[in-house]
């Protein structure tokens, strides 16, 4: 009755009812365009003999965001996306799904959603906007423009996090590169409706391509490409929905035999349209199989095993993607760092550090805050070897998890990224460069050593090294924590933000909720 009301006919309700989640808005470059991607994959889903309801899911731009508290939300977005999706397909009782996403939180959100239902899904991404870079550096903001539709044209968070879904076999060949305004774009969404069929027909859903080999053919990717180290707060969440373990010493142990192949924007030269021109992600892939470092059984939303799928890849620009052989980099582009600031690990990209940062030791210049931090930096009141300290901005501090954007562009403006580092319980864009640790665990607001330091303390890593430490005897660090008491939020924040702050977990965990 219902359907009717909405013009469907009884043809259409015997046929398998599939969703078209669709994040498209007006806010984001990388979700303007999405009503096309989503009509392919809606022309997919009838053609292989589906019945398509579209439905929306929330957006939030991390660029808009940067240097105000609106970032206290992108994070806490992915939640809020994959249990949308989760209601919507609960209530509804439909059958499948199509993932239509673009940018940083909505990929990981939507994938988790997929793996709590687990019901046929498959992910398609808007693709990346076509790069222009500058013709003279500009220190300080990033290094090209904003050219129109698609995600922004780097390695960051969102096109990471498209190589995750295809590395992961969620996606179709091509999701992570091919550019947004190309016809290819359009045609693989199409291909992807199509494909969903194919998985309902055999019964496939992500409980059978999320296994543990395919986390470690992910994780092995995303070293190799030199990835956000956003990607590993999603993996971790992600893995977390299927019920499969992974932490910190995984991402750690694969990234020190994992060589990095690729030098991709923020770091290097190298966009996601010379990905694409270069063989794509699974020319990547195959180059990693060479040497045995994928499971090339793990089954993908193809049908077909992973081998299978990049049989036939081939790089054909070496300078884009480095043979095996003769990698950037023997270690991955992510590195995870211990000691006794940070006694559950805290993450840096190892590959966009300069080679003089990679030892450091300095004093510490605290702050709770990010503004206030950012308000030293542009006062000149950071000295060269200095190391900044931002804490209290973790899930539970921020709250939300907030990215440090405006305190690296800012060290980076003032001619300070060779000499200067920062530390923090928050944490980084994909489109960070330099000596920027973040992730400390355990957060400032859960009493990790972090909350304890004091201006002036000796900070002291080696990146190589994978440590992380305060230069203090463990016995002051045991009294300044016995005598410290977690502080009010440093801003005000609404309801959701209260309750994200009350049920997030640690960084080291991927920021999932917990009931406590």
């Amino acid at each position: 009755m219902f359907f009717e009301a909405m013009g469907r006919t009884k043809e259409e309700m015997e046929k398998p009812m599939v969703a078209i989640v669709n994040s498209q808005n007006e806010l984001v470059p990388g979700h303007i365009h999405l009503n096309e991607i989503a009509t392919s994959a809606r022309e997919g889903v009838i053609s292989a003999g589906g019945t398509p309801f579209e439905f929306p899911a929330i957006a939030i731009c991390d660029g808009i965001t940067i240097g105000h508290a609106g970032m206290c939300y992108p994070l806490p977005s992915r939640e809020l996306i994959a249990d949308s999706i989760e209601a919507m397909m609960e209530a509804h009782c439909l059958d499948a799904m199509v993932l239509v996403t673009g940018c940083d939180k909505i990929t990981p959100g939507m994938m988790m959603a997929a793996a709590r239902l687990d019901i046929p899904a498959i992910i398609i991404n808007g693709g990346p906007m076509l790069a222009s870079t500058f013709a003279q550096e500009r220190p300080g903001t990033l290094p090209f423009a904003l050219t129109g539709c698609g995600a922004c044209p780097g390695l960051f968070t969102a096109n990471s996090m498209a190589c995750m879904a295809e590395a992961l076999g969620l996606a179709l060949p091509g999701n992570s590169c091919i550019p947004a305004v190309f016809g290819l774009r359009r045609a693989l969404a199409k291909r992807s409706g199509v494909t969903l069929m194919n998985l309902c027909e055999k019964g496939i859903t992500p409980s059978k391509i999320l296994t543990r080999q395919a986390f470690e053919n992910a994780i092995r990717v995303d070293m190799a490409i030199g990835g956000s180290s956003n990607t590993i707060l999603h993996l971790m969440a992600l893995a977390h929905e299927v019920g499969t373990e992974i932490d910190l010493a995984l991402f750690d142990r694969l990234s020190r035999t994992t060589p990095r192949l690729c030098d991709f924007s923020p770091a290097g030269p190298y966009y996601m349209q010379d990905l694409y021109e270069a063989g794509g992600l699974g020319a990547v892939m195959k180059e990693l199989s060479k040497k045995g470092l994928l499971h090339l059984d793990a089954l993908t939303v193809s049908g077909e095993p992973l081998g299978k799928v990049i049989e036939d890849a081939q790089s054909t620009r070496e300078e884009v993607i480095r043979p095996i052989d003769n990698p950037y980099d023997k270690e991955g582009g992510l590195a995870i760092l211990y000691g006794n600031l940070a006694p559950e690990g805290a993450v840096v990209k190892q590959a966009a550090v300069r080679p003089e940062m990679l030892r450091h030791s300095g004093p510490a210049r605290v702050f709770d805050i990010e503004e206030e931090a950012v308000e030293a930096i542009a006062s000149g009141k950071i000295n060269k070897g200095d190391v900044v300290v931002i804490r209290y901005e973790g899930p539970k501090g921020g709250p939300g998890f907030r990215e440090m954007v405006t305190a690296t562009l800012m060290i980076v403006g003032m001619g300070l990224e060779g000499d200067v580092a920062l530390v923090t319980d928050g944490r980084f864009s994909g489109a960070t460069s330099g000596a920027c640790i973040g992730h400390v665990s355990p957060e400032a607001m859960l009493g990790g050593p972090i909350a304890i330091v004091k201006e002036g303390d000796i900070i002291e890593f080696d990146i190589p090294q994978k440590t992380l430490s305060l230069r203090l005897p463990q016995k002051e660090i045991e009294k300044r924590l016995s005598q410290w008491s977690p502080p009010p939020l440093k801003r005000e924040v609404k309801s959701y933000l209260k309750r994200y702050s009350a049920l997030a977990t640690s960084a080291s965990t991927g920021a999932v909720l917990r009931i406590p």
